[in-house]
């Protein structure tokens, strides 16, 4: 165990610089109590992003593009094994191909950005600045799809949008730009593109609950609600803290709305020209607004091991007498992790108190934290400190990296354990649109029957304070009753105020 005298060391050792002007300041307010603040907060003290003097835009900083990182590495691998590969198009598109789908072009208008000028020259033609990529791809496929054996097409693209909200900006939930993964593929049959939508839809859930320990509700957007140009939309839905839905991830059947509006036709194996079908899917940078927001705690950040960019951090503590042979034993651990695919830092950092490293990588929301003093080495020992729980457990040297192995899996497990029991403890039924509204008003998701119409989910969302329709389920076996508003036949469905 870490003596005392250790303990004391690490709070004020001498010739350590622990001036305000370096030392990372804690969070001043507490998640329950003013959540808005202390993901604010999280966000700048825990150093994954910053502002610009561009209103509604803000800069990655190396750590949370690191996340990113990670989760592009976990869907760019589980992409490919469905045989999709990665290209990129144009980030300009033209005013007259933008218009070409009449639905898609009402749905996204409103946030459209317009180069209109190069230099002093005004442009002959208006050009979108991408809010998404159908209509500039589309062009292409219409080009490169002549016969089934093109058939399917399944293409992605790592990139940036723009979106010009004008709703209050929050950093990686809502900024006018951000970072995604946009999929289109081209299908010969209906239930090809189908099948598409729901292998996709299966990915992000797994991304969701396996990787970033985020439990979700899946199901079909509403008529309303629905990506604009779409035959339907499927999504995953996660609950935050403060009672808001967080969409997380959406896959789309396009039918052939896009394929007749770009001219996408192809000669079929009976020799007869025919209209594919296509979809079109998407994951954004928003995912890491989730885990801040879903596992955050008190003292800032706290990431599950398998997003997180550092999953254990060694802390030895630091005496001249004895650093050298401390720092060997650390990086001895550190060797022993990394042979166990285990990303692992050592912080030698010299300038810096054992405590006031402690507290940076808590704030980071490190996963493990491995202690390391010369008393440690005397009693041939380590502690290890969870970042969930903040427990603290001892273990001999030589069993070191894989007791830390094994508690990587349990954090991972633990946080999502706790994920999920918050979304199913969040979930009111409701069989009435005041039961919905009481949900709502509770911070919880309004479990009704709904079906679906918009005249239905408009007096909802007047009666619910502003709360809509998340998801509608895609189990045939949940049992149909009725509207909650009208009375008609209506499915499972949740309700409830949204980012």
């Amino acid at each position: 165990m870490t003596t005392s005298k250790e303990k004391t060391a690490a709070k004020t050792a001498p010739g350590k610089d622990d001036s305000p002007d370096k030392k990372t300041t804690g969070l001043t307010v507490k998640k329950p109590e003013d959540f808005s603040e202390w993901y604010t907060q999280v966000v700048q003290k825990a150093d994954l992003a910053d502002y610009t003097s561009v209103s509604g835009c803000m800069v990655f900083k190396p750590y949370s593009y690191a996340i990113w990182e990670k989760i592009q590495q976990l869907l760019d691998a589980k992409f490919k094994q469905l045989g999709v590969k990665n290209a990129y198009f144009p980030l300009f598109i033209p005013e007259s191909l933008f218009k070409k789908e009449a639905e898609h072009v009402e749905g996204f208008t409103p946030e459209v950005a317009w180069v209109t000028h190069a230099g002093d020259t005004k442009l002959d033609e208006r050009l979108a600045i991408r809010p998404t990529s159908e209509t500039i791809m589309y062009e292409s496929f219409s080009k490169w799809i002549r016969s089934w054996r093109d058939l399917p097409m399944l293409i992605n693209q790592w990139c940036n949008v723009v979106r010009w909200e004008f709703k209050y900006p929050k950093p990686f939930i809502r900024t006018r730009e951000f970072l995604w993964q946009e999929g289109h593929t081209v299908h010969e049959t209906a239930k090809q593109a189908d099948d598409m939508v729901m292998a996709i839809l299966n990915i992000y859930n797994e991304i969701a609950e396996q990787s970033l320990a985020i439990a979700v509700q899946s199901g079909r957007k509403s008529e309303q609600e629905k990506f604009a140009g779409a035959l339907y939309t499927t999504t995953i839905e996660a609950l935050m803290p403060d009672g808001k839905a967080l969409q997380m991830g959406t896959s789309h059947q396009l039918g052939q709305n896009f394929a007749k509006a770009f001219g996408i036709s192809f000669l079929g194996k009976d020799g007869k020209h025919q209209m594919p079908w296509q979809t079109s899917w998407g994951m954004s940078t928003r995912v890491i607004g989730a885990l801040i927001m879903a596992h955050g705690d008190d003292k800032g950040l706290v990431l599950p091991p398998n997003i997180a960019p550092v999953q254990v951090v060694i802390v030895p503590i630091l005496f001249e007498d004895s650093k050298k042979e401390v720092l060997a034993v650390a990086e001895k651990i550190k060797q022993q992790l990394q042979k166990e695919n285990v990303t692992v830092e050592v912080d030698d950092r010299e300038t810096y108190t054992a405590g006031w490293k402690f507290n940076e990588w808590e704030l980071k929301g490190v996963p493990l934290r491995i202690e390391l003093g010369p008393r440690d080495l005397q009693g041939k020992q380590a502690v290890l400190f969870r970042r969930d729980t903040a427990a603290k457990e001892t273990v001999k040297l030589d069993g070191v990296a894989a007791a830390a192995k094994k508690m990587l899996g349990e954090i991972q497990q633990s946080l999502y354990n706790k994920s999920r029991q918050q979304l199913e403890n969040g979930i009111a039924p409701a069989k009435s649109v005041t039961e919905v509204a009481a949900a709502v008003k509770n911070k919880k998701l309004a479990k009704a029957y709904f079906c679906g119409s918009a005249k239905c989910e408009a007096e909802v969302k007047e009666k619910a304070d502003g709360a809509n329709s998340r998801c509608m389920t895609l189990d045939d076996e949940e049992k149909k009753g009725k509207c909650v508003v009208c009375g008609k036949e209506g499915v499972v469905t949740y309700f409830g105020k949204s980012y």
